[in-house]
């Protein structure tokens, strides 16, 4: 469903979110109908919060540039309401949720891969 230019400005968006937010994407990957996203933030930020800023923010900002992905949608809504969360703490296995996002289905497509820069400098 998402073609290369609607995956390029969901990227797009996700680096203004953790430039204004204190959201680091780690990962972002496409596959089919969804997205999987790897990310590191501070322990202010609830995992409900993070979720909430980043489907917020990234669709009203495909709908923006993207008007025609609207036919697509059921119901007209970029995101449903569910979605799966996992934490990582400092001694968690970030590598496997990390590979999880990576291999996620047949037409996974990597969209972006940021540095993990929040707390290596811990």
């Amino acid at each position: 469903m998402f073609s290369l230019e609607v995956e390029k400005n969901l990227k797009e968006v996700c680096v203004a979110i953790a430039e204004r937010y204190e959201i680091n994407f780690v990962e972002i990957g496409v596959d089919g109908n969804h997205v999987h996203f790897l990310v590191q933030s501070v322990p202010v930020l609830s995992p409900e919060r993070i979720v909430k800023i980043t489907k917020s923010i990234t669709a009203k900002e495909i709908f923006k540039k993207h008007q025609e992905v609207k036919k697509y949608l059921w119901g007209g809504h970029f995101w449903t309401s569910g979605y799966y969360m996992n934490t990582v703490g400092a001694h968690g296995n970030e590598k496997v949720i990390k590979e999880y996002v990576e291999n996620q289905g047949r037409k996974y497509r990597q969209v972006y891969r940021g540095q993990v820069e929040l707390f290596d400098q811990i």
